[in-house]
């Protein structure tokens, strides 16, 4: 018997960080997957989890910053794979790196990883993992320990060990994140990469030469004592999921904790940034 679903549609303006902050409210409400447009974000939820009020505690909706409005209806169940297939493009990355799904031909690239979106974040298309994985690219990882936390999709853990990292610790507190992280690191023949769920507190009697975090600034912020605590002596730490605005803030906590800031990038007002030990 096939599963009745309800669509929402909803357009945004502008569009991110908006976008990623939606997903991540209406995750906490059941809905269980999304399909990102050039408009804002189609997503889906199982009639029976369904309910009127839904959107009552969903706080964007009632931001001043951003202009969000939304549709939605009854729906078949929906075949995922399908959308994906429609919406995830494959990505190349300083022409040594190619993201793509399993129903997409080999490109050959010196790097080629195999993702499995599903509902995961990660797959080389935001700014930020594109940011990071640039970061990766440029980056000495030969021998490394290294923490990809908040993991999405382990595409930054996928390459790290291909960039010759030997032992990674991969972290994500969603589930399906985590379950998709381990098919992700099995699709790639990974050896080198453990997958936990969970988040900081995962943190202890740890060591890394290298720390990669793609979260959000007031995560970053509230954990960094953890991060730096973990982070061996002239270790680096790669952080991003934050604007432009708030690269000040981040680096003066790092500074309270002895990091020293080396270099950032930026794209679309997103912001990634290096920092040493």
């Amino acid at each position: 018997m096939s599963q009745i679903y309800i669509e929402y549609i909803f357009t945004i303006n502008p569009v991110q960080p908006a976008t990623e902050i939606i997903i991540a409210e209406l995750g906490l409400v059941n809905f269980e997957s999304f399909v990102e447009t050039e408009a804002g974000v189609k997503a889906y939820i199982q009639k029976k989890d369904w309910y009127p009020t839904i959107l009552e505690d969903i706080f964007i909706l009632t931001s001043e910053t951003f202009k969000i409005t939304n549709t939605f209806k009854e729906i078949e169940q929906v075949n995922w794979n399908h959308e994906w297939e429609k919406n995830f493009s494959p990505i190349e990355i300083n022409d040594t790196c190619v993201i793509r799904a399993p129903f997409h031909k080999s490109f050959g690239a010196k790097y080629e990883l195999i993702i499995e979106p599903k509902m995961s974040f990660g797959t080389g298309h935001h700014e930020t993992t594109h940011m990071m994985i640039e970061f990766i690219l440029e980056g000495n990882f030969e021998g490394k320990k290294v923490l990809d936390m908040g993991c999405g999709t382990a595409v930054l853990a996928i390459l790290a060990e291909k960039r010759g990292a030997t032992f990674i610790d991969a972290i994500d507190i969603d589930n399906w994140c985590y379950l998709n992280s381990i098919e992700n690191v099995e699709r790639n023949n990974c050896k080198n990469i453990n997958v936990f769920e969970g988040d900081a507190a995962l943190l202890t009697n740890k060591k890394y030469n290298t720390i990669i975090a793609n979260i959000n600034r007031n995560i970053l912020l509230n954990d960094m004592a953890k991060y730096v605590n973990c982070l061996s002596k002239e270790g680096e730490l790669y952080l991003s999921g934050f604007l432009k605005e708030d690269l000040q803030i981040i680096t003066e906590c790092c500074n309270k904790f002895d990091l020293t800031f080396v270099e950032s990038k930026e794209r679309n007002k997103w912001i990634s940034a290096k920092y040493v030990y």
